[in-house]
């Protein structure tokens, strides 16, 4: 079943909608926010094995972006925010230029997404694939003006690089 659009109301699922869901396992089910607890449950009970998004998450896009920037501006500074989840966080695999012109340059290597995961527990050989593939990657953007490049604040923390830029 596809995403659903904000305001659809969906009921419990049709026994053709049910039986496609068995037949071609593994699933995911885009589920209404405007539900009753009682229809999501049925909805979810339809599939063998399967993924259920609610909310934000049903209406979003699927799986996290490498690279989605989002840029605000005040009076004196830029601010910036890149989407790098999977990213290493290592200092020395990770590097941010910004350029007095404003040119912004993000280099380093994605950790996961990769096929074969091995850990204490085993060797797991993955499923589905959500982000690019492991290795190394580079994101590069322009702010809207120049900048003073050595007033930069920045923090690299959960999935996420923000950073506050002055302006010249």
């Amino acid at each position: 079943m596809g995403p659903t659009n904000p305001g659809d109301m969906l009921s419990s699922p049709t026994e053709e909608n049910a039986e496609a869901v068995e037949k071609n396992s593994p699933a995911m089910i885009f589920l209404p926010s405007q539900s009753t607890r009682e229809v999501l449950n049925e909805m979810i009970d339809a599939t063998n094995n399967g993924v259920a998004l609610t909310g934000a998450a049903a209406t979003g896009s699927m799986g996290p972006l490498i690279g989605k920037v989002e840029i605000g501006e005040l009076k004196d500074s830029y601010y910036f925010r890149v989407s790098l989840p999977g990213v290493s966080m290592d200092k020395r695999e990770f590097n941010c230029v910004i350029r007095a012109d404003g040119k912004v340059t993000i280099q380093g290597i994605l950790t996961t997404g990769e096929q074969i995961v091995s850990n204490e527990s085993g060797v797991f050989r993955m499923l589905t694939q959500n982000l690019g593939p492991p290795g190394p990657f580079t994101v590069s953007f322009q702010l809207p003006g120049p900048v003073n490049n050595q007033e930069v604040k920045s923090h690299l923390a959960c999935g996420f690089l923000e950073a506050i830029v002055k302006k010249m």
